[in-house]
Order: C-alpha cells, then structure tokens, then sequence
C-alpha cells in the first residue's frame, strides 16, 4: 500500500509548492524616461528621484540612453560608477529597479523604410550610416548589460528592433522564406548581446510592442526558435499594447509566465467604430480607438494581471510606465504609486482551508477509501 502514501506525500508537496511558488509583486515603482525634461526636478538622476519617492514610489527604472540619469558606457566599465549612481538613488529611499535599452535595442535593427526616423535615436556622427549605427547599438546594449551586473541587477529590458514589420500584412504577398529570413538575420544580430548578457547573468527583457518584430506571443515564439531558446531571451509584460491588437493579455500570461521577468504597468483602452478600427486610419493618439491612458482610465483588468502574476510566482517590481493622450504626466504620477498599491496582492503563505484539516495521513485516507491494510 505504499503507492497511497506516496500520493498523498506529492498531493501534500504540490500544495506546499504552490504556496512557494507564489509571491509578493515589488512596488511601486516608475519608470523615469516619460517624465524627464531640462527643469528641476526632471533633469537630474537626485532631483527626479526625490520627487518621486515624495509621490510614495519604491523604485526607479532608468532609461539607459538619457545621460542626465546615467552615462551608461562609463557604467558598464565601472563599478565604482555603479555604486555613485545607485548611492543617489537610494539616498532618495529608493531602489534602483532596473535599466532600460529600448532605444538602443531598436537601432539594432532597422528596415531601411524607417532608417531616417530612428536615425533620431541615434548619435550625430552615426546619422545616416546605418552599418555604424547598428555596431554602436549593439555596443550600448552590451554595456547596459555589464552595467546592470555592477549594480547587482538580473534583468534588463528592451526592444528587439525590426526588419520585417513593413510586412506585417500580408499584402502584397510575402515571398516564400521572407519573414524566416528576417527572423534569422534579428536572431545573428541579438546572439552576441544575448551571450554577453549569459555571461554576466543578466535576463533580456523585451517589451513586446507593436512596431517591433517581436510584437505579440507568435513572434516571439519565431524569435526563441531563431536564437535556440538561448537561456537569456525573456519577456516584458505590458498589456497595453495588447489591448491595441485586441490580443488576450491574461491569457498570454499563462502562456508565457515562465518568460515574463519585467513588468510595465501602463493602461490603455480600444473604442472602434465605423471609421476605424486597429490601424488607426493614421490619427492622432486622441483620435485612435486604441490609446494608451493613465491607470485606471483605460480598460484593463490590472486585478485579473496581479493575481495572474502572483500566482505565477513573478518576483519582480511593478513599474509605472506613463504615457496618456490626455492626463498630464505629474497627475499620472501621482495616481500611479497608490493604484499600484492598492492592486499589489501579499499573497497567502497557507490554504484558506487549512483550518479544516486535511494534512496527509495515509490511515485516514486508506479508512476513508475503504483500503485494507
């Protein structure tokens, strides 16, 4: 009868590990790109910190490309750098959550269609040379990467660039091979960020994002295959942007929890009419069906995403991204930190039904079940 008592050792076990596997979100934190501007307090790593952690947040995510928070070159050689930048930070009461690289990751890859307008990205003396823009890219991801180590980071986020969104519809028809090749050539380009960033033990985080190759689950399903499910390829959830494809973000979260090590915190809504609908008939953000708005404003089930989250057992921060068509950013701020308290769950360390028994005992069971000894 030894089968019973091991089956009620794995149904005890099983329920032990569901209870360890959940955990507490971080939070709030801010993710600082949206607010920066060359006035007190946004134009300064110290100033800007102050003021948020007086709006109640806990963290900080930095953009790694704006040299008024951080030189991010000097910070991956420099660990004595690091700690300057993440002394300021924590002087303020704050933890320094993590970096983000999305401008630099979309320089990675750029179909020529759109190499003038991310040339804005970009330095001045790389404008217009797109082989050097991409090495400079890969170079700043890279450092980003090193950088993250030195501040005893484990994940980073960014975009994966893109070489073949131009064909995202299939009109005129793609040749045959066309979106593998792409895919091949995105994969060539992000293997040695992706290695340097096994190397030193950091997590590639992408935000899935309209306008990028990896722009919902399926493309980023074709972007592991094209990498060899390298081991450092993982996911930034934003459900925003899924709200926008009309794409089912709780879902998606069972789907790829495992990946999801980041998290953008960021509403939006999706009204479409008789006029227009997903594409946006090239409006203004105000007069799209989908638009991003400040939390709470907007449509999505942060309830249904927090639970999901937790559950899951995802231990990173909530980070306040901002971006609205119609709220000012300091009022999106300051509603923001206490949204996300009110929406994080501490989650349970026992059953709700524990109190009713129910500890594994194999005599009981085998009485119950009628078993003979």
């Amino acid at each position: 009868m030894e089968i019973f008592g091991l089956k009620s050792k794995i149904t005890l076990n099983f329920t032990l590990n569901l209870h360890l596997n959940m955990k507490t979100i971080k939070g709030p934190a801010i993710f600082l790109a949206q607010f920066l501007d060359d006035v007190e307090p946004y134009n300064n790593l110290k100033s800007i910190c102050e003021w948020v952690a007086s709006l109640g947040y806990k963290g900080v995510q930095i953009p790694a490309w704006d040299q008024r928070l951080i030189d991010i070159t000097l910070a991956g050689e420099s660990k004595t750098y690091c700690d300057e930048i993440k002394g300021v930070v924590n002087e303020a009461g704050l933890e320094l959550t993590e970096l983000s690289t999305h401008l630099q990751g979309q320089l990675v890859a750029v179909h020529p269609a759109y190499d003038t307008m991310f040339d804005t990205f970009a330095p001045d003396h790389l404008k217009g040379n797109p082989k050097a823009r991409t090495a400079w890219a890969v170079d700043q991801v890279k450092s980003a990467a090193s950088a993250s180590n030195h501040l005893g980071i484990n994940v980073m986020a960014s975009f994966s660039g893109a070489l073949v969104w131009p064909f995202i519809y299939p009109w005129p028809q793609r040749p045959t091979g066309l979106v593998e090749a792409g895919f091949s050539e995105l994969a060539k380009r992000w293997l040695p960020i992706l290695d340097h960033c096994k190397e030193v033990g950091v997590d590639m985080c992408y935000e899935v994002h309209p306008g990028e190759d990896l722009h919902d689950g399926v493309s980023f399903e074709r972007f592991l295959e094209a990498t060899d499910h390298h081991t450092a390829v993982n996911l930034l959830y934003d459900p925003s942007h899924f709200v926008l494809q009309n794409l089912d973000y709780l879902q998606y979260i069972d789907h790829y929890h495992e990946y999801i090590k980041m998290f953008h915190v960021k509403d939006a809504e999706f009204n479409p009419t008789g006029k227009s609908g997903v594409y946006g008939g090239y409006q203004d953000w105000v007069d799209r069906p989908g638009r991003f708005r400040s939390l709470g404003d907007g449509t999505v089930d942060f309830a249904g995403i927090f639970s999901k989250l937790s559950q899951y057992g995802f231990e990173g921060w909530a980070v306040l991204e901002w971006e609205c068509c119609i709220k000012s950013p300091e009022q999106g701020a300051q509603e923001g930190a206490d949204f996300i308290v009110d929406h994080i769950i501490s989650v349970t360390e026992k059953a709700f039904d524990d109190f009713a028994g129910g500890e594994a005992n194999d005599v009981i069971n085998n009485k119950i079940l009628g078993i003979d000894e």
